[in-house]
């Protein structure tokens, strides 16, 4: 998937960022262990806290304090964010609760994400239970993937 990715954007003259929360940079990992990435990957943004997202990404705390971090409203502000920062043709952004844990209103394995583009800002939530926190970090990282070569696809 991640060589697919570096190859569509290379054709496309297009870059990515990353904005990650709670795969800590996974996708960022998964894009730039294929040879050639350097080219295509801009920079990566861990921001596992809510500072960070404010002071990295622009993400306002007014937005944190009405959804909380795991939203989809915030997911749209990181990846607008971090597709500015970088200079980025996109930018994908992931926030979610990957466990153990969670609580009635945001259950351990809802993962939000935010792809931002030219053409504007697509989110989505995706609900992947409590499979252990490796296997939602793991299956959020192949989401993220996905809507990034999907994303590339439609430059």
């Amino acid at each position: 998937m991640a060589a697919a990715i570096v190859a569509a954007a290379t054709a496309r003259g297009a870059t990515i960022t990353t904005a990650e929360s709670c795969t800590g940079g996974m996708v960022a990992a998964a894009i730039t262990d294929i040879a050639g990435s350097s080219a295509v990957f801009e920079r990566g943004f861990v921001t596992y806290s809510n500072v960070a997202k404010t002071e990295m990404l622009g993400v306002a705390p007014s937005t944190l304090d009405a959804h909380g971090a795991v939203s989809e409203e915030v997911c749209r502000e990181m990846a607008e964010g971090a597709r500015q920062e970088a200079g980025a043709t996109l930018a994908i952004a992931i926030s979610g609760i990957a466990g153990p844990g969670g609580s009635e209103y945001k259950p351990e394995g809802r993962v939000c994400f935010g792809i931002a583009t030219a053409a504007g800002v697509h989110t989505e939530t995706v609900e992947y239970g409590a499979p252990g926190r490796a296997e939602v970090r793991r299956q959020a990282t192949r989401h993220a993937l996905d809507m990034v070569r999907d994303a590339l696809d439609r430059l």
